[in-house]
């Protein structure tokens, strides 16, 4: 329901913003669980479906692969490290728009596997912390793009809550961790945001 205003800008704007809220939380609660049904499956399945539709990196047969690897995961532990920053940061995208969340989506998930497939070590690469370094790096740049004050705030009190995760961006001797994937998915999260900058008026 949008409430009568002298102006009708606020109330539509509050609307719109509880329709966005109630939208991520829908859409990234049937994501993860769909996430979560996936491991379930992958589990009873030896984690077998890693080994055929995890990404390998330069590998052509498997170009494919970069649409299912982040579905995928080494073992619930590895999905649970993943969840509660997907769903803070996934929401957070949500609450800018369908249009901004897609792109930012869209672009964190190829970029992280363009990279992986690119640079990426030995191996089968799998895991959505791709997507979690493309939604917060999204989230860092994208004020500063829009020259939004309150969006800048919303970016330090994100790095002063989980900036360290940064470090993962960096190439590491831990072969477990696909840094690879994080670098891509940060580099797809600013993409995004230069893309959906407010566009330039033109002087007449």
């Amino acid at each position: 329901m949008v409430l009568e205003t002298p102006d009708g800008s606020k109330a539509e704007t509050e609307d719109s913003l509880a329709v966005r809220a109630k939208g991520g939380l829908l859409f990234m609660g049937g994501f993860v669980i769909l996430l979560y049904v996936i491991e379930f499956v992958n589990t009873i399945m030896m984690h077998g479906l890693n080994a055929t539709f995890g990404l390998r990196s330069r590998n052509l047969g498997g170009v494919l692969d970069i649409l299912t690897f982040p579905l995928l995961h080494a073992n619930l532990n590895h999905l649970l490290s993943n969840t509660l920053p997907l769903i803070i940061f996934g929401f957070l995208v949500f609450l800018a728009g369908i249009r901004v969340f897609i792109t930012a989506l869209a672009f964190s998930w190829l970029g992280s596997g363009i990279t992986v497939w690119l640079i990426g070590g030995g191996g089968v690469t799998v895991g959505a912390s791709g997507l979690v370094f493309g939604f917060f790096a999204f989230l860092l740049v994208r004020g500063f793009f829009n020259k939004s004050w309150w969006q800048i705030l919303l970016s330090v009190v994100l790095f002063m809550a989980y900036g360290s995760i940064l470090f993962g961006v960096l190439p590491t001797v831990m072969g477990f961790i696909s840094w690879q994937a994080h670098l891509g998915g940060a580099i797809g999260g600013i993409i995004a945001a230069i893309l959906l900058r407010p566009k330039s008026k033109l002087a007449a």
